[in-house]
């Protein structure tokens, strides 16, 4: 089973949700405090007019009648008299009318159960519609029918008005905490988004730096933070001056390897350049020399062939070199409109010739012409240099299947073999520069390793991607060229 991970919180959430929950314990604190006092408070309170009564009652007749009179009709007063050896003699309470009610067998056995010291309250919960009371007995000695006689007289106070005033007390607590958290939590959120809006903009600068094409070409960082954002005496001030320092260093970076390669790029052309009046010299003197009509060991003859050939093969890798020098400095295009379809037809059939050991299969050509904006010479060698890939690296009877589409706004060419395929290996870096794998895609000629970083560099001059997926029995070259827009 997939366990699913919550996406994280952002800054502003943790400090809002930071600072609310703070305030939730603060404020449950103080309530939890206010109403524990207050509670005991006014417990205090009835538990000495529960002492004053007791007294009073005390203090008063004591019999069975009159019994209690001196505590008056105080509502929500119980008055509980037992006689030893005599049980009870006075069982009553004042109702919510000011009238004696008599209280229950159950809730006088309540009372009989109460132990504890004399004159000191206590919480008896009565039940049914008298719930709590606070409670105090003492001992006492009045007469009955002339009778002298010694008990038990408790007197109490309920506990109602103290729990209502309490609850109450819990209820407004909680209204005033929701609303204030509602309110606090507003204002935090805007105070906090407020305080991280320079970080935004930080954000913001770091964002748009990141969409720059910092890989190749002249690169120019005039992105930075604003100087308001970069105070040193601010937290966000001290991120965003660090980087705009870090924007400084990368582009001194790159405008340093930006002129080193403009060096190397502009010493190949040089070089290029200048090595093509020798290799022409010395192709001609070879050839000149081999068809002078002179009687020559044949050793001689073989070492002549050889060096025709090799200069041959270094003339064509200096133009190659030539070539994506001049690419690379943005210039050799010459754009113009141009179609796809005679320039894949015509490809094909030079590989025919080229390959006649391969099995070459255009894919139905598109009808209509697939008119693209680019270089026709160009882009014909792209096509010939990816049939040469396939015919070069892949053994005899290969099958090379052929295909031009449109997807879209795109002509799409496709060169695909069932050869022995390219290794793992060498994929990541089939595009660069003498990128070569002798393993397990067999080769009959030489191979300059340059042919597919052209394609590359032509493809992306004409704003085009190429891709290359590999597997044994299965490799396929893929082109995307923006249509030219009507």
């Amino acid at each position: 089973m997939t366990v699913r991970r919550l996406a994280p919180w952002s800054l502003q959430r943790r400090l809002v949700v930071g600072i609310l929950g703070l305030l939730l314990l603060v404020s449950a604190a103080v309530g939890v405090g206010s109403v524990l006092a207050l509670h005991q408070n006014l417990l205090t309170r009835l538990d000495q007019q529960v002492g004053i009564s007791l007294r009073a009652a005390s203090n008063g007749p004591i019999g069975a009648s009159g019994a209690g009179e001196g505590l008056g009709r105080r509502v929500g007063s119980i008055y509980y008299l037992v006689a030893d050896g005599q049980g009870v003699i006075t069982a009553r309470y004042t109702d919510e009318n000011g009238d004696f009610s008599t209280l229950s067998d159950a809730q006088e056995k309540v009372l009989d159960a109460l132990t504890g010291p004399d004159d000191v309250p206590v919480t008896v919960d009565l039940g049914g519609s008298l719930g709590s009371f606070r409670v105090a007995h003492t001992a006492v000695a009045g007469t009955i029918s002339q009778q002298p006689f010694r008990g038990t007289l408790l007197v109490g106070q309920s506990q109602s008005e103290v729990d209502t005033t309490t609850a109450n007390l819990v209820l407004i607590f909680l209204l005033v905490t929701v609303l204030a958290l509602l309110a606090a939590g507003a204002a935090t959120a805007i105070i906090v988004r407020t305080a991280l809006r320079p970080l935004a903009r930080v954000a913001e600068t770091a964002t748009r730096v990141a969409e720059l094409p910092l890989d190749k070409g002249e690169v120019a960082l005039a992105d930075r933070v604003p100087d308001r954002d970069t105070d040193p005496r601010t937290e966000v001030g001290r991120v965003g001056s660090a980087f705009n320092r870090m924007l400084g260093h990368v582009e001194d970076a790159l405008v340093s390897r930006e002129q080193s390669e403009n060096r190397v790029r502009q010493f190949v052309a040089d070089a290029s350049h200048e090595l093509r009046t020798p290799l022409a010299s010395i192709r001609g003197y070879s050839e000149l020399t081999r068809r002078g009509g002179h009687e020559l060991p044949d050793d001689v003859v073989r070492s002549i062939g050889r060096i025709e050939s090799e200069s041959i093969r270094m003339t064509a890798l200096v133009e190659d070199l030539l070539l994506l020098a001049r690419l690379d400095a943005g210039r050799e295009l010459v754009l113009g409109d141009v179609d796809l379809v005679p320039i894949v037809v015509d490809a094909v059939s030079d590989a025919h010739v080229a390959g006649g050991d391969h099995e070459w299969r255009l894919l139905d050509p598109p009808a209509e012409p697939v008119v693209v904006r680019g270089d026709a010479g160009r882009l014909h060698q792209v096509v010939a240099n990816l049939l040469a890939n396939a015919r070069t690296h892949t053994p005899a009877g290969t099958v090379v299947e052929i295909g031009l589409t449109v997807e879209g706004d795109e002509a799409v060419l496709s060169v695909a073999d069932d050869g022995p395929g390219i290794p793992e290996g060498l994929q990541p870096v089939l595009f660069e520069r003498f990128a070569r794998g002798d393993g397990s895609r067999s080769r009959s000629a030489g191979s300059t390793g340059l042919g597919l970083a052209i394609v590359a560099a032509v493809v992306d001059g004409h704003g085009g991607t190429v891709q290359a997926v590999s597997r044994p029995g299965d490799t396929r070259f893929a082109v995307r060229l923006p249509l030219r827009r009507q």
